[in-house]
């Protein structure tokens, strides 16, 4: 019984970890569905108007409307649902280089030749060339190096259209963006995530990444080539575990 739920449990336990890998077996990864995704249920809610029911009927009526669908109207991304363009350039270099030097030299000495006569005394007992003159003397040395050094350059050029999926209480906007490139047997993923100001969007309805708050930017992929290029699950799981 026991070996019975062993193998049950080691073949549930390879066929979760093949489960990423079967979606690209003998043909190209599949695309994420965009149905139900943050961007579409936003792109489906109605909102609320812009403007009560008198003002919009003057702006249908005015040849200067102020709407986003005018000629002069504003056309950027303001509600839920609108889409804008996040530009992503990412041209960053750090260098950071430490060395420390510590050095420490330390001595105490006690000694206690009259006591009572207690020294005296106990000096009887000692084997020959004991004291009990200097009772305790204590020496100590320390010396401390270090030396650290970080090199990164970064470099990132992207641009992906973004939605807006929830507009906080303050006026700020939640938004969301995902762009999948497939070619050939290799899927790329760029994830863009954040919160906007209304003002930081520029007239072309284009916005910079350093402008978005909490900004996540993700850019990977899955597929025949990334799976050559990650280690198996299990040499992950001994990787963790084993000491050495």
């Amino acid at each position: 019984m026991k070996i019975a739920y062993s193998q049950t449990l080691l073949i549930t336990l390879f066929a979760i970890s093949a489960c990423g890998r079967l979606d690209h077996l003998g043909k190209p990864p599949s695309f994420t569905p965009t149905t139900e995704s943050p961007e579409q249920v936003a792109m489906l809610w109605p909102g609320l108007p812009l403007h009560s029911q008198p003002q919009r009927s003057v702006d249908q009526a005015s040849l200067w409307s102020a709407g986003q669908g005018s000629l002069l109207g504003d056309r950027r991304a303001i509600k839920k649902g609108d889409i804008m363009t996040v530009v992503i350039e990412i041209d960053e270099k750090a260098e950071i280089s430490n060395d420390t030097a510590r050095s420490r030299v330390g001595s105490e000495s006690l000694g206690v030749p009259n006591l009572f006569g207690v020294p005296q005394r106990i000096d009887e007992s000692l084997p020959a060339g004991a004291s009990m003159a200097d009772a305790v003397e204590i020496d100590s040395t320390s010396k401390t190096a270090g030396k650290g050094s970080v090199k990164r350059k970064e470099k990132l050029t992207l641009r992906v259209a973004a939605t807006v999926v929830d507009v906080l209480p303050n006026g700020v906007l939640s938004i969301s963006g995902s762009q999948e490139l497939r070619v050939n047997f290799e899927l790329r993923e760029l994830l863009v995530s954040g919160f906007v100001r209304p003002e930081d969007i520029s007239r072309q309805n284009e916005i910079t990444y350093d402008k978005i708050a909490s900004a996540r930017v993700s850019y990977g992929g899955r597929g025949q080539i990334t799976d050559v290029q990650q280690p198996r699950y299990g040499q992950q799981v001994l990787d963790t575990i084993l000491p050495f």
